[in-house]
């Protein structure tokens, strides 16, 4: 399986390029690796790790679907090539600010979260591991946005709960613990 990762995580770090994290000076292949890191912590689902290094990619670059597919059918069986890429589209955003202009942010951001709370478990395990990572750049990075970003992930994760136990209350906790910080300083 780690042979197996690392093929994905080569996809995905040619599909990132050279993007930057934006509150990090890290390249964006970082984030991905680490919440694959995270849900290896949890999981040992291939589907589920190939698929959180994936998470940003057709979100986030101009990789198209099929071009996954035919990746992830070189170095994967049929059906867990299928599986990893539906995973992946279930976690990239569809209300986003290009595709909806007429609604405000608070809009799209509930909307994605109803979304998301129709995903699979496996799915919504990748996000809580997304959401812990993002929560920890974000409370260290930018500090005046970051109330309003970890509020719109408690809303989330109040409706995402089918996906695993112990990594949901890591990502409650850390979100909580950032939002206690944040009223600190």
């Amino acid at each position: 399986m780690k042979e197996l990762l690392k093929k994905v995580e080569k996809f995905a770090e040619q599909a990132h390029g050279d993007q930057m994290r934006k509150y990090a000076q890290e390249r964006y292949i970082a984030h991905p690796i680490r919440v694959m890191n995270l849900c290896q912590n949890y999981v040992q689902d291939l589907c589920i790790l190939s698929a959180a290094l994936l998470h940003d990619v057709l979100e986030d670059t101009d990789t198209r679907k099929h071009e996954i597919l035919e990746f992830l059918e070189s170095v994967l069986e049929r059906f867990e090539a299928k599986r990893t890429l539906d995973l992946v589209i279930e976690l990239t955003d569809v209300y986003t600010k290009s595709a909806y202009p007429h609604l405000n942010r608070d809009q799209r951001k509930r909307k994605e979260a109803d979304r998301i709370a129709s995903v699979s478990s496996a799915a919504q395990t990748i996000k809580y591991a997304d959401v812990i990572d993002n929560s920890q750049d974000i409370v260290e990075f930018d500090a005046d946005f970051a109330p309003k970003f970890l509020k719109e992930y408690q809303n989330l994760l109040s409706l995402t709960k089918k996906g695993n136990n112990e990594l949901y209350q890591l990502a409650s906790m850390t979100v909580s613990q950032g939002l206690k910080k944040l009223e600190k300083s």
